[in-house]
């Protein structure tokens, strides 16, 4: 018996899946922790099999942990390309941005040599609202024309990563490393 929410699905399928991902999500948390089939069922309360069976492996199972941990970052930054100051939403973005990138920056390092189909679409949708973001700033003179929208991403993705990986101390220090950024951003006078 399936359910229409469950897309065909039976409930226990579901709710398997769900603690499944669940279990991914806090094991890619853990510095350290086994991401293995074996390790993520185990944290789900499921069988090995049971996780295989609802994702068809370990590679899938952490791709979708890992979109879903980027989707309310890819929301959030399109949300801000409406903001009325292209400045103001960048910043803030840039901002939320490290701190996310500060709870989850383990997660690079534990990911190479899988294969993330979904995380990578979910990556461009998030590079694709930042690309609006700068476009929005640079069409107000608010954000320099001389570098095109391909650096200036990769240029605040770094820059963004390198500020959360070094974990600041302070929240003044994080504003401290966006002021210069955003200094960096604006025209040449």
């Amino acid at each position: 018996m399936s359910t229409p929410r469950s897309g065909g699905r039976r409930a226990d399928a579901v709710r398997n899946r769900q603690l499944a991902l669940e279990a991914a999500t806090a094991l890619l948390s853990e510095p350290g922790a086994a991401l293995t089939v074996e390790a993520i069922a185990g944290r789900a309360g499921l069988g090995a099999g049971t996780v295989v069976r609802a994702f068809g492996g370990k590679d899938a199972l952490l791709d979708a942990a890992v979109s879903d941990l980027l989707e309310p970052v890819v929301r959030r930054a399109r949300e801000l390309c409406g903001h009325p100051e292209p400045d103001l939403a960048l910043r803030t973005f840039l901002a939320e941005l490290i701190a996310f990138q500060s709870a989850h920056h383990p997660l690079n390092d534990r990911l190479g040599g899988l294969d993330l189909p979904a995380t990578t679409a979910r990556r461009a949708e998030l590079v694709a609202a930042v690309e609006e973001m700068l476009d929005r700033a640079q069409a107000a003179g608010l954000v320099r024309t001389d570098l095109e929208a391909p650096a200036l991403t990769t240029l605040i993705g770094q820059t963004a990563y390198a500020v959360a990986r070094s974990r600041p101390a302070a929240p003044e220090l994080v504003d401290a490393y966006l002021t210069v950024l955003m200094d960096g951003l604006r025209p040449p006078r």
